[in-house]
């Protein structure tokens, strides 16, 4: 590809088809630099580290490249909105721009398409109404089962693609679903009779013959998972990956290459194994199933009952665990391995039924049975492993969420497991993201993702936050462990948010600061507050949008991959440092791990992690070039420590102020003037 390079610089040129095909293009320098250095490595294989700043337009600046290059591409994603972007808008307006002709396919993860096979089981009557709603978690809901089956029946007949998403009025955590969708625990692959009928094997085959797939981070640690189980892979091979909101990484492959089992996992398993066994033509065998599913419930029922009080109560959501911490709930652990061993073994001495040619094909094949032995015993090895907890490269834990308890294991350390499942599988691996350098350095980034040898390029913001934004850190607070750290956040927010006039994010570093922080905002500002857990993530940033000065109070989940352009945010002010809990179990096991090593756990690990937390919250503020605003640090450790000057030195060019009454002027003074010294 020795022209690679000048097909790309064309594109970009001030007279080439981006400027005559997107309204107001403007060249960017930077955007030219990355698109040359993603042509670079698609041609000369290997790994791309490249940090763009905002408002480089990272986005086109790689698809360009990897639509010329004529390979097949993989683009991987923080998030499906950023898939549906691309799809729904960047890939159109290349189409239009590029004298190339390419193809794109867009991949979610199984659980968010329609199981063919499921949902005609269901709707024959597979499981009775009592059973397929009952259960020890207690997420049936008969009423929406009533009211969606004929919306999602009407659905079924004339998708193409079989993706949830395309059903608006479909609520995001409808029981009912996970009956339905093609989830890898329940898929019988090749086996399944409508397996070349199945959306996921139709995306696949899209996928296989397209020039760019288009997944998230989520899909593709799913996948390099699974692909040496049954399953198969389900992404198709391609010669080069560009990771986009690679920041993201390590998290999402210590999520899919830990284990877990909860009481909803136990519960779904018992639920289809009585399903199927309804259903199933030699009624004294499937008797046995049926019971031995039901001890499977009440023994996991009474196993999960024992683990959660030592969660309830605590305040927190996780707590690390130990082979003699869970000592006392080993014999009802045996008692769940040995009952999930007998629905297994249940299953296997199940016989196909004589077939009746008058009779109706049961809901149930024996395919799926024996799927669902699998999962048992699936479940009964995975298990074993979490209450013997002593693995010494995982960390065992406990989580509670909601009615959920989860008994989990992680891996301490990621960087062998990305090198060898990511970046060993593909010729070029492009990793880009707004957030990957610490004061100038990828070393932070090169040491968690196993990255040795690989090509750097950082290129600055396109923004003039010198022009566009100010800094605001205040010269007197408390320290964050005193008691009076949470008033004196109330009343800084207070002053700053009468200062913008609301249009902000208040961004928290816990639920608990938010709490507190809560009634004083909402007794004293005339602003309109929305807060997170009150309305999905997605409603309260659309109301966000809709509301004139308000003002949203939110945790990690805000902190990043959300946009809002223009004046409806004008603030993003931050409570504390965003340091990982020393009490979170995989922190704690990292921190130790590293210490075991020599490494110093906090300047290594704690402070580089936090910097680019703090830089993912405050890239909220500043999406455009017409944006203007205050970032607010409220943390005093930025000034009285020493490793506030790491953070410093890694934060916008933004213009710093220690008075209020700078910040007043900021607001009132035109585009253009800061009104700060």
């Amino acid at each position: 590809m020795p022209e690679l390079a000048d097909d790309v610089a064309a594109v970009f040129a001030g007279d080439g088809p981006l400027s005559q095909t997107v309204p107001d293009f403007e060249p960017r320098e930077a955007q030219r630099q990355m698109a040359s250095a993603v042509a670079g490595a698609l041609q000369d294989g290997g790994v791309l580290l490249a940090e763009a700043g905002t408002g480089t337009g990272k986005t086109l600046a790689y698809l360009v490249p990897a639509i010329l290059s004529g390979q097949r591409v993989l683009v991987s994603t923080g998030t499906k909105n950023l898939q549906e972007q691309i799809v729904q808008k960047d890939l159109p307006v290349l189409a239009e721009a590029l004298d190339k002709t390419f193809t794109a396919t867009v991949m979610k993860g199984r659980g968010n398409y329609l199981c063919l096979h499921r949902f005609q089981a269901l709707r024959t009557g597979g499981l009775p109404r009592q059973q397929r709603l009952g259960g020890f978690g207690g997420r049936g809901n008969e009423v929406d089962e009533r009211i969606l089956l004929p919306i999602l029946d009407a659905w079924a007949s004339r998708t193409e693609t079989g993706d949830r998403a395309e059903l608006d009025e479909l609520p995001e955590d409808l029981p009912l679903w996970s009956d339905i969708s093609a989830s890898a625990e329940n898929c019988l692959g090749t086996e399944c009779p409508q397996y070349r009928e199945c959306f996921v094997t139709r995306m696949r085959e899209r996928a296989a013959a397209s020039d760019l797939v288009i997944v998230n981070h989520h899909l593709l640690f799913a996948d390099a998972a699974v692909r040496q189980s049954a399953y198969g892979e389900v992404i198709p091979d391609c010669q080069a990956a560009i990771l986009d909101e690679a920041h993201q990484l390590e998290d999402v492959a210590t999520q899919y290459f830990g284990i877990v089992v909860s009481n909803y996992r136990v519960e779904d398993l018992a639920r289809d194994a009585v399903r199927a066994a309804t259903s199933w033509p030699d009624r004294d065998r499937a008797d046995d199933v049926r019971r031995m599913a039901e001890r499977v419930e009440d023994r996991g029922r009474h196993f999960f009952d024992q683990l959660e009080p030592r969660r309830r109560g605590t305040g927190e959501e996780r707590a690390r665990v130990t082979a003699e911490a869970l000592a006392d709930v080993q014999e009802p652990g045996r008692a769940l391995i040995g009952v999930l061993d007998g629905l297994e073994a249940s299953i296997q001495l199940l016989k196909e039924a004589p077939s009746d040619p008058g009779a109706a094909a049961p809901p149930a094949t024996l395919d799926d049975l024996l799927s669902i032995a699998s999962r048992a015993g699936a479940v009964r090895a995975e298990l074993t492993i979490l209450l013997r907890a002593s693995d010494p490269d995982y960390v065992f834990f406990l989580e509670l969420r909601h009615r959920g308890v989860f008994l989990r294991a992680a891996p301490i350390d990621v960087s062998q497991i990305v090198r060898e499942n990511l970046l060993e599988r593909f010729a070029t691996t492009v990793l880009t993201s707004a957030t990957l350098t610490v004061e100038g350095r990828f070393d932070y980034l090169r040491g968690r993702l196993g990255i040795r040898r690989a090509t750097e390029i950082r290129l600055a913001s396109e923004f003039d936050f010198r022009r566009q934004a100010v800094l605001y850190l205040p010269r007197r607070m408390p320290s964050p462990k005193e008691a009076s750290y949470a008033d004196a956040v109330a009343r800084e927010c207070q002053a700053l948010l009468q200062c913008s006039e609301g249009r902000a994010f208040v961004l928290f570093t816990s639920y608990a600061m938010l709490r507190a922080v809560e009634p004083v905002l909402a007794t004293t500002l005339d602003y309109p507050i929305l807060v997170q857990g009150r309305a999905p993530r997605s409603a309260l940033l659309a109301e966000f949008r809709q509301t004139p000065h308000a003002v949203l109070l939110a945790t990690s989940s805000f902190w990043q991959g959300v946009d809002v352009v223009g004046d409806a945010l004008s603030c993003v002010i931050i409570d504390k440092l965003p340091f990982a809990s020393p009490g979170d179990p995989i922190t704690s096991a990292r921190m130790e791990a590293m210490t075991d090593q020599g490494a110093d756990p906090f300047a290594d690990y704690q402070v580089p992690l936090a910097i680019l937390t703090l830089l993912q919250g405050l890239g909220r503020l500043i999406r455009h070039r017409q944006d203007r605003g205050l970032l607010a640090v409220l943390d005093p450790r930025l000034r009285t420590m020493g490793y506030g000057r790491r953070f410093l030195a890694s934060l916008p060019p933004a213009p710093i102020t220690h008075d209020l009454d700078a910040v007043r002027r900021f607001f009132a003074a035109g585009t253009g003037s800061l009104g700060v010294d």
